[in-house]
């Protein structure tokens, strides 16, 4: 395959705000196949131009709905596709703001963000999303909601088409477009707050637009023929900056049909390039090791021992000619399948959201699927630093090296402090938030890290999630749960304990593995219930338990836990859309389990 380029440099078109993206597209690659989302089980393609020509048609159509500079426009879908990014467009260049919003929230949720935004349309995937605005619409600023789906009794956005056809007024979109400052308002970002209403980010052009052009300098390949695969929500930051970023690069990007369509989706697409959570690859690795488990003899022996190799990989061929022998044994006996079963032409996954077990990071690269881990926030728009194999930008169990122009501080307490071109507005009709998170230029993340001497950036906690125990001692349960999330057995896990004589947890076993575990060793009744008051279950966990503890001082030994009956999920109020604990609310879901680990 024909990869161009890496790096190209803009000549005639500068981009400065965020709908010059597609036009830098035109400009450099004009490519036939821009956006790509399966409709009906075929992949449906839309070009550069006809990309920009929607997009000019839905500027149009919104002058003519009477759409003002600094108007909010709310966009929510279930599924990645190419209307979203037509949408996007279309809104920003009028000097509009597009407000994304996570789809999963509740109806009251929804209310809310369209409140505060003021946003006064919104555009939906679907009937699911549909029936939930329609329930609080009356209590909104809301004009009119559009469908992408076609739905009886809703308008459809392809109406706006029609609306915005006769190209009289290119002229004044044209004005708008000339209008639009970089430091101006692009958007909204409603933040997933693991406590208290979410915070509305304002990001400017400039914001985004410099992110995305600095973090493109850190792909690893780009450029006409190159296959992204989009399945991580656009509606959050991460993944929507991402979409510029493979625009300005010359990507082909296709929109996975869901979470659970993912596997079915990257073996048609066969992408090249692809974001990931931690979640996803520590599902994927134990689909994986679940088959070599069902593997007899000699099979079976050389599975394991090429995972065995890969959980010792380090980086630029560190391990020696010997080591690296060994892994080209591996490579073509067991990791090749691997390969083939993730499309074939997987070269890079980029991980971001949440810590990165280091052991997953060494496996998949050894396996030729190099994992480059990032760090960054919603109010950082999102990258602060990411991996890059290239010029030995990339060190395993560090969040990689700081973008240009983005400065990291690490303040006395440990608190990781953020400047650049990238740092935010602030909150939306907060100034009081924002003052409390900045000290002059510098962000505070909140977040509790380290810079090694080559520029290496290590997240070790949140600062607001360490707590002490009765006896002093302070504890930062992220270093033992990401330890405890090796655990084939564990899906999820809360450390808890402040002010108590000792750390505890509860744990959410990972029930499918549990399950045939459980029908492996004959033991009986494998339903949730079941398997949180098995005395087997509970054994086999405190072994994982054991294991962890060793790796930590006897004060923050987790000397006792407690498993939950049911699955950790958003829908459910555990987590938040981007997969993040909502530990007050977690704590007191369980807090029976809670009093009794301490004996009350």
């Amino acid at each position: 395959m024909y990869f161009a380029a890496t790096h190209y440099i803009p000549t005639m078109l500068e981009v400065t705000r965020l709908f010059d993206f597609p036009y830098y597209q035109l400009e450099k690659f004009n490519l036939d196949k821009a956006l790509v989302t399966k409709q009906n089980g075929e992949w449906i393609a839309t070009s550069t131009k006809e990309y920009i020509d929607r997009a000019n048609e839905i500027s149009r159509a919104l002058l003519r709905l009477g759409i003002q500079k600094d108007d909010k426009i709310a966009i929510i879908s279930s599924t990645n596709r190419t209307e979203w990014n037509i949408m996007d467009i279309g809104i920003l260049q009028v000097g509009a703001q597009s407000i994304p919003i996570y789809p999963t929230i509740s109806a009251e949720e929804y209310e809310y963000v369209l409140n505060h935004s003021g946003a006064i349309y919104c555009f939906v995937s679907d009937i699911e999303v549909l029936e939930k605005v329609r329930k609080v619409m009356p209590k909104t600023q809301l004009k009119e909601v559009y469908c992408f789906d076609k739905i009886k009794g809703c308008k459809n956005y392809s109406e706006l088409f029609e609306l915005g056809k006769d190209d009289g007024n290119q002229k004044d979109v044209q004005e708008r477009k000339d209008n639009v400052r970089p430091s101006d308002l692009a958007t909204i970002i409603y933040t997933s707050g693991t406590t208290g209403k979410p915070k509305g980010v304002m990001l400017s052009h400039k914001n985004m637009t410099s992110n995305a052009l600095a973090s493109a300098k850190r792909l690893p390949i780009s450029g006409i023929g190159v296959k992204a695969l989009s399945f991580l929500p656009v509606c959050h930051v991460f993944e929507r900056v991402l979409l510029y970023i493979y625009q300005y690069s010359g990507c082909t990007v296709y929109f996975a049909e869901g979470l659970d369509k993912i596997g079915d989706n990257i073996k048609e697409v066969r992408p090249n390039i692809m974001s990931v959570v931690p979640r996803l690859l520590e599902k994927l690795y134990d689909k994986i090791y679940a088959k070599g488990g069902e593997l007899s003899g000699i099979k079976q022996k050389l599975f394991y021992w090429a995972v065995s190799l890969g959980e010792i990989w380090e980086p630029y061929e560190a391990n020696g000619w010997w080591y690296n022998f060994k892994l080209s044994i591996a490579d073509k006996l067991i990791f090749s399948k691997w390969r083939e079963a993730l499309g074939g032409e997987l070269d890079t996954m980029v991980s971001g959201s949440a810590a990165l077990q280091p052991r997953l990071t060494r496996i998949f690269s050894a396996a030729g699927m190099k994992v480059m881990e990032g760090y960054g926030l919603t109010e950082t728009s999102p990258v602060v630093t990411v991996g890059m194999y290239r010029e030995n930008h990339f060190k395993v169990g560090t969040v990689g090296k700081a973008l240009e122009d983005v400065e990291i501080k690490i303040a006395e307490d440990g608190e990781i402090l953020i400047k650049g071109p990238n740092v935010m507005i602030g909150y939306y009709k907060d100034p009081e938030k924002t003052d409390q998170v900045m000290s002059g230029d510098y962000f505070h993340t909140g977040d509790k890290g380290s810079v090694d001497d080559n520029g290496f950036l290590k997240i070790t906690g949140r600062k607001k999630e360490m707590f002490k125990t009765s006896g002093g001692k302070y504890i930062i349960p992220t270093l033992l749960e990401n330890e405890l999330k090796q655990s084939r057995f564990i899906e999820q896990v809360m450390v808890v304990g402040e002010g108590e004589k000792m750390p505890a947890a509860f744990i959410q076993p990972n029930f499918e593995f549990v399950q045939e575990w459980m029908v492996k060793k004959k033991i009986s009744g494998t339903s949730p219930e079941e398997i949180a008051n098995s005395e087997e279950v509970k054994t086999r966990i405190q072994q994982e338990l054991d294991v962890c503890n060793e790796h930590f001082g006897q004060w923050e030994r987790i000397k006792v836990f407690r498993l939950t009956e049911d699955a950790w999920t958003p829908e459910d109020g555990h987590l938040t859309p981007t997969m993040k604990m909502k530990r007050d609310v977690i704590k007191n879901k369980y807090l029976a389990l809670y009093e009794n680990m301490y004996g009350r």
